[in-house]
């Protein structure tokens, strides 16, 4: 059975590597398409249904690209789409949600503090947010609302406000960010997927027949383009957060969550005036940096920090670790070795809160986090960070000893 605990660690890794390599993918053709059709510029010897064209530089070459708001007058042979960066990227974090989240619910999905429910109806809870999260967008987009662009987009940002609030009311902090970003990641792929690329099959299937494109498709596909564009760096912070306690262990944190989507839109603003070539708008580094310095005080405020490790939701494991015979020795040598940092106030030097909000001071902490513990201090020398500590080879025998011992007997 401890076999099974690296096997589904390497899944994991394997599964962040693949979410991260596709993101890359996604969001760097994204965000040059953006650039790209920002600086497009009207010259009058444009072919007939030019809206604009660009010259660039890469890799010793030169560029000359011409966009059709429509499309030509005749289509080329071949026809480069760019869809499935999107669709794969969704896929690979659906993926890590299952692992991650579904698989390891009653440590990093459930509170018990915040909501008292089972791993399935939790599982249920999160998979009907993501998709009524899309339908709910949707129809926003396609009410008469989604004919004022800027309208639509203070509605949208309420919605979202909306979800932070409620997914800190359902689930970890850690996981009510994850949820954030998976909501808002999903609307951005369906976006692609049913609105975008549908749309421009449409207007290709219409050029194939001989017929004159509507002109809607492409001004509803762009439309879900400029929110995509928004919201992609919110997407990112929300997906780095779990690695940094401070950002989700906080009672304040869906506030937090509202202010990252705000910088999301002040960050993006400055960029796309840019491409456009309408100046630079300094201001609205300015006013990010001032969200950033209210997130950190909202983060660090005395007696708002949370943690996440709820007794009763370990009861299971605590009889399984710390029944184990190993256990005594078990908790001596964290006590020695890990608890100066993992530790409500820490002790070493420059750390003055738990990493990753671990606390491993007591007994049921320690069991909660076994497997943690049995794969980055026993299997692997990841912890402590530079053996800092100097644990020794015997003292990692040990923890792995205690770990599939406990394992072992819970499968007799």
């Amino acid at each position: 059975m401890y076999e099974y605990a690296i096997a589904w660690e390497w899944l994991a890794f394997a599964a962040r590597w693949f979410h991260v390599i596709t993101a890359i993918a996604w969001i760097g053709s994204s965000f040059y398409f953006i650039a790209l059709d920002l600086g497009l510029v009207k010259r009058p010897h444009l072919p007939p249904g030019a809206y604009g064209e660009e010259w660039q530089v890469h890799g010793g070459g030169f560029y000359h690209i011409q966009k059709y708001l429509v499309a030509p007058a005749q289509m080329p042979e071949h026809l480069t789409w760019f869809k499935y960066e999107s669709y794969f990227t969704w896929i690979s974090g659906f993926l890590m949600l299952c692992i991650v989240y579904y698989g390891g619910a009653d440590l990093f999905l459930i509170d018990r503090h915040v909501l008292d429910i089972s791993p399935p109806v939790a599982i249920l809870i999160s998979l009907g947010s993501l998709t009524l999260g899309w339908v709910v967008y949707d129809l926003l987009c396609k009410s008469p609302l989604g004919r004022n662009t800027w309208g639509l987009m203070a509605v949208l940002y309420v919605v979202l406000v909306f979800m932070a609030w409620g997914y800190t009311q359902l689930f970890t902090g850690r996981a009510a960010f994850l949820h954030l970003g998976a909501f808002t990641a999903t609307i951005m792929s369906a976006n692609v997927f049913m609105i975008i690329i549908p749309n421009q099959k449409i207007v290709v299937a219409d050029l194939i027949a001989g017929r004159v494109p509507d002109p809607k498709y492409g001004q509803v596909a762009k439309q879900r383009s400029l929110h995509n564009n928004y919201l992609t760096l919110p997407v990112i912070f929300f997906m780095l957060s779990n690695h940094y306690p401070l950002s989700f262990g906080t009672q304040f944190n869906w506030v937090i969550a509202a202010l990252v989507f705000l910088m999301g839109v002040t960050i993006r603003h400055w960029f796309n005036t840019t491409h456009a070539r309408k100046g630079r708008p300094t201001w609205t580094w300015i006013v990010t940096v001032i969200l950033f310095i209210l997130i950190m005080w909202l983060s660090t405020a005395p007696k708002l920090l949370t943690g996440e490790t709820d007794t009763a939701a370990v009861a299971p494991a605590f009889q399984q670790f710390a029944g184990d015979p190993h256990f005594p020795a078990v908790k001596q040598l964290v006590s020695t070795r890990c608890s100066m940092c993992h530790a409500a106030e820490p002790v070493y030097e420059g750390i003055v809160r738990p990493p990753n909000g671990v606390m491993l001071e007591n007994d049921a902490e320690i069991a909660a986090h076994a497997r943690e513990i049995y794969i980055q201090a026993g299997r692997s020398h990841a912890m402590p960070p530079g053996n800092i500590t100097d644990i020794t080879p015997d003292e990692r025998k040990l923890l792995v000893a205690w770990f599939e011992s406990a394992v072992e007997g819970k499968k007799q």
